[in-house]
C-alpha cells in the first residue's frame, strides 16, 4: 500500500504533463490560427507565441500566412476593339483573416485559389474590355496592373485573403489575328520610314542648295579679290617698267630683248621662222650687238654688268 502511495505523485505529475501538453499550442511567425469549440470559431488573430486551449473541447487550426503565388492558365479576352488577346498572368496573395478564410473556403487552400482565380479572370476581362491593344502593351500596362491589384484585393476581402500584386506576364495575339496586326504595324512603320526619308531628302536638298550658293559666292569673291590683286600687281609692274624705261630707254629695251631670247631659245629643238630683218633680232645686226644709232659697245656692256 505504501508503494502505491509513493507512485501517486509520479502519476499525478505525468497526468498534469499530458494535460499541459494537450492544452498548449504554439503559433509561429509565419502562421495564422483560429480556435474552434465544437466547430464554432471562438478565437482568431493570435499573436505568435504560446497559447492555451481546453483539450477535447477546443480545436486549433493553423494556416500558412506567407505570400503564395497563383499562376493562372492563359485566358482569351476581348479588347474594346473586339480583338482577341491571350493573357498569361499571376497573382501574389496571402491569408490575412483566418476566420473569414475558414468560413468562405472551409480552410481549403485549393478552393481559395480557385475562387481567387475566378475573380482575377473577371477583373481581367473587364479591364481589357475597356482598353485597346496598344494601351495594354504600352506604358498603360503598369496602370492596368495597379488597377487590377486594387480591384481584386477588394473582391478577395470576403475570402479572408489579401492580394499583394497582380502581374500580366505575357500578352499574345491569336494566330488568326497576328498576321493582320503585324501587317498593319509593318505598313505603319513603312509609312513613318517614308516620311522620315522624305524629310531627310528635303533637308539634304536644302543643305546642298545652300552649300552651292555659298560656293558660288566664295568663288566670286575670290575671283574678284584675285583680279583686284592682279590688277594692283600689274599696275606696280607697269610703274616699275615705266620708271626703268625713263631712266635708260635703250638699256631697258636691250634687257627686255635678252629676256625674250632666253624664253624663246630655251629648248634644244627650238625653231624660229622669222624674216632676216626682223625686229626680234635687231641686236644681232651689228658686230657690237647694238642696233644702229645706239650708244657705244662699252656703255652697253657697262650697263649689263
Amino acid at each position: 500500500m505504501s508503494e502505491r502511495l509513493k507512485l501517486l505523485p509520479l502519476i499525478a505529475a505525468l497526468v498534469l504533463g499530458i494535460l499541459a501538453y494537450a492544452s498548449a499550442y504554439i503559433v509561429y511567425q509565419w502562421e495564422i490560427a483560429i480556435k474552434l469549440r465544437l466547430g464554432e470559431i471562438v478565437g482568431h488573430e493570435y499573436q505568435p507565441g504560446l497559447h492555451w486551449k481546453v483539450p477535447v473541447l477546443n480545436n486549433v487550426i493553423k494556416f500558412d500566412a506567407r505570400i503564395r503565388t497563383l499562376d493562372s492558365q492563359p485566358e482569351r479576352f476581348l479588347t474594346i476593339e473586339k480583338k482577341d488577346v491571350i493573357v498569361d498572368s499571376y497573382a501574389k496573395w496571402r491569408i490575412n483573416n483566418a476566420a473569414k478564410f475558414f468560413r468562405s473556403t472551409g480552410g481549403d487552400s485549393a478552393r481559395a485559389a480557385r475562387l481567387l482565380s475566378e475573380r482575377i479572370n473577371t477583373s481581367l476581362r473587364d479591364e481589357f474590355g475597356r482598353r485597346t491593344i496598344q494601351e495594354v502593351v504600352s506604358e498603360d500596362r503598369l496602370e492596368l496592373m495597379q488597377v487590377l491589384t486594387s480591384t481584386i484585393d477588394t473582391q478577395a476581402e470576403e475570402l479572408g485573403v489579401e492580394v499583394v500584386d497582380v502581374r500580366v506576364k505575357k500578352i499574345d495575339l491569336p494566330p488568326e489575328v497576328s498576321d493582320s496586326v503585324y501587317n498593319r504595324m509593318r505598313a505603319e512603320r513603312e509609312r513613318v520610314a517614308s516620311d522620315l526619308r522624305a524629310k531627310g531628302l528635303e533637308a539634304a536638298e536644302r543643305i546642298r542648295a545652300d552649300a552651292d550658293r555659298q560656293r558660288t559666292v566664295i568663288l566670286a569673291d575670290a575671283y574678284k579679290e584675285a583680279e583686284e590683286t592682279r590688277g594692283q600687281g600689274d599696275a606696280k609692274a607697269a610703274g616699275i617698267y615705266a620708271k626703268a624705261f625713263e631712266q635708260d630707254p635703250e638699256f631697258y629695251s636691250f634687257y627686255r630683248s635678252l629676256d625674250a631670247y632666253r624664253e624663246a631659245l630655251l629648248g634644244k629643238d627650238t625653231t624660229l621662222v622669222l624674216a632676216p630683218d626682223s625686229e626680234f633680232f635687231r641686236y644681232f645686226n651689228s658686230q657690237q650687238g647694238m642696233p644702229e644709232g645706239s650708244a657705244s659697245e662699252d656703255d652697253a656692256l657697262l650697263r649689263v654688268r
